[in-house]
């Protein structure tokens, strides 16, 4: 007897249109999702592999030429050697670092001695993470055998290069002056009791990252040989690493923390995940409104480069035969075109500087006899808003005259710019005959006030370990201290049910 199967009918064509798109939709995302998966693990065992490559204190950098920002070019020279031993392994940064330190522990049980600062004093406690040295200054030569170099001694800490390394050095100086803070000692007995590091995280208002960004990028952005990342790159990684696992940035995310990428080209691949911290800037030239803004973070002055003049060497109204002064870069990018506007517009003028200009050829030493024999300098926008030029007009008494629309200042919060420098619009700086016409409206007397007035503040912009009262570090660290207070009430609203519903 055969029996007869009956043939089960196909689908109709629609559904089996619709049951092969499915499938196929579904191996194309397997097969997506396993790329993904080996591609990582792949450019992971890449960067770790180079990193382990990567000496931690690499060659001679004297003959690489970096943009350090602002308006010059020039090679980065190293006025410290550095350590080339290749058995040094690459960072780590597995956890937090705890290690001995020779500083007294202001806030953590430490004793205090006769021109220290404590916790109690101080408008602002700071704990500062004990990073490896590859991240601060074992970029400057500096062995690392202890947590810290020694800053008892102000002349054998580590030096920072000279040149244009020295403008965007701002956090090797707040390094150096928290390490002091609880020092006591007949040479650093005048320093202010603005800031002061406490070694009890849970005493901290706020949390700073001993990364020295702007000497990174100068030294270790350009790759080196069989590098396939850059050591620059490799450190910013594992900062992020290493912030991301700390309880005190999980804490608020990040938004008590205090970085330093003070470089307009420093830590562009780590500045947008850590953009919740409080940076330190030139300015916000190259930065989208979201990751830096006035609101929550500081601007700094450049470290000027010109030599300084005491009160009683600067050269009044009629000693300065000069009307106004600038030398630098003619050609920028941007906003920096007003530059070369303005150059065709006053070259030929017989009581006017203006010409192109770098630190090559004496260009330091040039610039700084040029500024003290003018009344005006000319601080005009280049490829960002801001230049080292307006603090060394600062600092050589030179009037200032801002021709930069976006820029933002240092410590205008506190300081009223209009009493020491001159606004321009760039609008009408590039019309003809007004520029001229406005600084030659400036009678003796109106000027003469202004300079009296740059005497006055020229301390505000000077970096110098030992610190100083109310110098460019302690602006800063009372500036830090300001914002700390309106970020304190917005972490302390949102903080207001935690608690409870922890507990619950």
């Amino acid at each position: 007897m055969v029996v007869e199967r009956k043939m089960q009918p196909l689908p109709p064509p629609e559904h089996r249109r619709v049951f092969r798109f499915v499938t196929f939709l579904a191996l194309t995302l397997l097969a997506f999702s396993c790329w993904a998966l080996v591609n990582s693990r792949i450019n992971n065992a890449i960067l770790i592999a180079d990193a382990n490559k990567t000496p931690l204190l690499a060659g001679d950098e004297d003959n690489r030429p970096h943009n350090n920002g602002g308006d010059h070019q020039t090679s980065i020279p190293a006025s410290v050697p550095v350590n080339s031993d290749p058995t040094v392994s690459a960072v780590r940064m597995s956890g937090p670092m705890v290690r001995e330190t020779p500083l007294a522990a202001a806030g953590g049980g430490g004793e205090g001695g006769e021109g220290s600062c404590d916790a109690e004093k101080a408008q602002l406690r700071v704990y500062v993470y004990d990073l490896p040295p590859e991240f601060h200054f074992g970029m400057l030569g500096w062995d690392g055998k202890t947590a810290w170099p020694n800053v008892r001694d102000a002349r054998a800490v580590p030096h920072y290069p000279g040149g244009l390394n020295l403008q965007h050095s701002v956090a090797y100086w707040l390094t150096l002056d928290i390490l002091s803070s609880t020092l006591p000692g007949s040479n650093l007995s005048s320093r202010p009791c603005v800031a002061v590091r406490v070694t009890n995280a849970s005493l901290a208002d706020v949390f700073f990252v001993p990364f020295f960004a702007s000497l990174s990028y100068n030294r270790h952005s350009k790759l080196r040989e069989r590098e396939r990342v850059s050591k620059n790159r490799v450190l910013q990684a594992e900062l992020v690493k290493y912030l991301m696992r700390q309880e005190e940035w999980r804490r608020w995310g990040g938004k008590d923390h205090l970085v330093v990428p003070h470089h307009p080209n420093s830590m562009m691949e780590a500045r947008k995940k850590l953009s919740a911290a409080m940076y330190v800037l030139s300015d916000f030239g190259r930065y989208p409104p979201d990751v830096a803004n006035l609101k929550k973070d500081i601007i700094a002055p450049y470290k000027h480069v010109v030599r300084s003049l005491g009160d009683h060497d600067s050269p009044a109204f009629d000693q300065r035969p000069l009307l106004a002064y600038f030398q630098g870069a003619i050609h920028r990018k941007d906003g920096g075109k007003v530059r070369q506007k303005l150059y065709q517009l006053l070259k030929d003028e017989r009581d006017v500087h203006f010409t192109y200009g770098s630190v090559r050829q004496n260009g330091i030493r040039r610039a700084t006899k040029g500024m003290a024999s003018s009344k005006f300098c000319l601080n005009i926008a280049g490829d960002t808003p801001s230049s080292n030029r307006l603090f060394d007009a600062i600092v050589s008494h030179c009037v200032p005259v801002m021709i930069s629309d976006d820029i933002e200042l240092p410590f205008e919060d506190v300081l009223d710019y209009s009493e020491f420098c001159v606004f321009v619009r760039a609008s009408d700086a590039v019309r003809k005959g007004f520029l001229l016409r406005a600084l030659r409206g400036v009678t003796r007397d109106q000027w003469t006030a202004m300079w009296r007035r740059l005497k006055e503040v020229a301390h505000h912009f000077e970096y110098q370990y030992p610190s100083r009262p109310d110098d460019a570090v302690q602006m800063i660290w009372g500036a830090v201290a300001r914002k700390m207070h309106s970020l304190k009430l917005q972490l302390h609203k949102s903080g207001r049910f935690h608690r409870t519903h922890s507990e619950s």
